[in-house]
């Protein structure tokens, strides 16, 4: 039986990537964020109609700092109001990545929702699977971290940077390491101080 590679790419089954009709679409996919890398600071205008064309859906002033990659061009990836990322973020978006408002996203992160079966057999026809990454709203992602298929990370948390998140993250927590763990709760603690002894300017708060 003929498999239908691109039904199997949303249904975390395993499917063949290099199938004709996949690559073709997935090449145009890919052409609107090349142009996007290769714009100035200065086209902002320019710089938001193509995240419009790139994306399956952008918010409200979403900024994302060139260069951008991802297997799709951004076509499987949903970004909420107001997210930002900083240069070099990489996601392999085979399948949906969903991204909340306000997130906030380090450089040189990456997130892949792809991934290869351990079986060598598999692996040596170029198989694949792909499961859904959700980010929720509020978190902040720092340098570096790197994000596993199938991962949902709840609101408000924040990912140290360097972290490589092989499982769910729940809200409202500080994750970090290898692999990600959640080190604590975000406290009142929080709320007088931002960075060690530095203590928040309770103005802008209101």
């Amino acid at each position: 039986m003929k498999m239908d590679n691109r039904k199997l790419m949303h249904s975390g089954d395993i499917y063949s990537p290099e199938d004709p009709t996949i690559l073709a679409e997935q090449t145009q996919a890919m052409l609107p964020m090349y142009e996007y890398n290769q714009t100035l600071p200065t086209e902002g205008k320019k710089r938001q109609a193509l995240l419009k064309k790139m994306f399956a859906a952008v918010g409200k002033d979403c900024y994302i700092e060139p260069p951008f990659h991802a297997n799709w061009g951004g076509h499987h990836i949903k970004l909420g109001n107001h997210v930002y990322a900083n240069f070099n973020l990489t996601i392999a978006d085979d399948t949906y990545v969903t991204i909340g408002d306000n997130t906030m996203i380090g450089p040189n992160v990456t997130m892949s929702s792809a991934a290869h079966p351990i079986l060598p057999e598999l692996r040596k026809h170029g198989y694949q699977y792909n499961l859904p990454i959700k980010i929720g709203s509020n978190c902040w992602l720092g340098a570096g971290v790197i994000i596993l298929p199938g991962v949902t990370i709840g609101d408000n948390s924040v990912i140290g940077a360097g972290a490589v998140v092989t499982r769910n993250i729940p809200a409202n927590v500080v994750a970090m390491g290898i692999p990600a763990k959640v080190s604590r709760q975000i406290s009142e603690h929080d709320r007088e101080f931002y960075y060690r002894n530095r203590r928040i300017n309770s103005q802008l708060l209101k």
